[in-house]
């Protein structure tokens, strides 16, 4: 129960996040901040799913909401804003999550490792 209760985020937004951020931290990757919020200047340029914000390394969760054009749109509007910052952004969607987790899973650790002393 208590390894339950370390795994809670009140912040987390979906379902289907918060299943993708306690199996990242299961699987020995240090815990993300969710929804967290980048700025420059002190002005909002978007808010990320799971971030590590010391290193600038973040995931986005692609829901079905996605393929909607609008948000699609909003979504391209969103990473372009972050290209100036240094970010590197990963996407998920359910399918991979699903299916190829393991896979994921080493793009977030080697995109982690690029950036810091993250151990294999």
């Amino acid at each position: 129960m208590v390894r339950v209760a370390e795994l809670a985020d009140a912040a987390a937004e979906s379902i289907p996040e918060s299943r993708l951020r306690v199996r990242i931290v299961l699987a020995g990757v240090p815990t993300p901040v969710t929804q967290f919020v980048v700025e420059r200047n002190g002005m909002f340029v978007a808010r990320l799913d799971l971030a590590w914000p010391h290193l600038k390394v973040a995931v986005e969760y692609d829901g079905l909401w996605h393929d909607d054009p609008e948000q699609f749109h909003r979504d391209r509007r969103r990473l372009n804003r972050l290209l100036g910052e240094d970010w590197i952004v990963l996407h998920v969607t359910a399918k991979r999550f699903r299916e190829d987790f393991d896979g994921f899973l080493a793009e977030v650790r080697a995109a982690l490792r690029a950036r810091s002393r993250f151990p294999r």
